[in-house]
């Protein structure tokens, strides 16, 4: 009887394990501490293309995942940008990508058609296969890393191709921690001098970026660029 016992006590343990690692969702304890979905892992629901109304038909929701699929039509692409704006928060995500691919977490997006894309005005946390992808020369642009700002091979280590990446963001009044699979990438304040000097010695130093990085705050982007991607887990919470 006590083997019994102790193999069904097991077995009760393993389905909880199972059930609170399910994607997609919050525990009691993430709700009461204010944390909220921005993947249903159902619909597209709060998110659309940048500049428009719908969200474009090379995203698509599969088996609880939201994935960017480059094989479909070049008219369904885009990045795709939350509904909402987000100042002070904390954003946890999982992602991975196929073999050579590249994406990127792009936030403080201000959404105005005056601006043709997300980057213009919005920092990136770079999302890449570190080995096969095009954009690997740099050391900056390499995944977790602040694009083109900040970061190195001693802080991107992300998993191999095909598995799952955890990214946790935080923004609070400006400044930015960036942790990839538990390791911190980059840690500094918009606006600061030492940022003012990153942002010199990248591209967001032309004309073309006038605007970059101007305002802690606006709306959240994942990023269309040459690969697939996927995504999942996708929560935030306001600090």
């Amino acid at each position: 009887m006590k083997r019994i016992l102790t193999v069904v006590t097991v077995l009760t343990l393993l389905v909880t394990a199972v059930m609170a690692q399910e994607a997609n969702t919050l525990t009691k304890k993430e709700k009461k501490e204010g944390w909220k979905l921005l993947f249903d892992g159902k619909t597209t629901k709060g998110w659309h293309t940048y500049l428009k109304d719908t969200v474009g038909s090379k995203w698509q929701v599969v088996k609880g995942t939201l994935v960017f699929d480059e094989t479909k039509p070049n008219s369904g692409g885009g990045d795709i940008v939350t509904d909402g704006i987000y100042e002070n928060y904390e954003l946890n995500l999982e992602w991975k990508v196929a073999k050579g691919s590249n994406s990127g977490i792009i936030f403080n997006i201000q959404e105005d058609p005056k601006y043709g894309a997300t980057y213009l005005t919005g920092p990136e946390m770079q999302v890449l296969d570190n080995i096969d992808a095009a954009d690997n020369k740099k050391e900056n642009h390499l995944a977790g890393c602040l694009y083109d700002m900040s970061g190195d091979a001693t802080v991107s280590k992300p998993m191999p191709v095909g598995e799952w990446n955890k990214v946790r963001l935080i923004q609070n009044k400006g400044h930015l921690t960036f942790y990839l699979n538990g390791i911190k990438t980059f840690e500094g304040q918009i606006g600061s001098e030492e940022w003012n000097k990153l942002v010199a010695n990248s591209k967001f130093k032309s004309a073309a970026f006038a605007d970059f990085a101007k305002v802690a705050k606006g709306k959240i982007a994942l990023q269309e660029h040459p690969g697939s991607s996927q995504w999942r887990n996708i929560k935030v919470k306001a600090l």
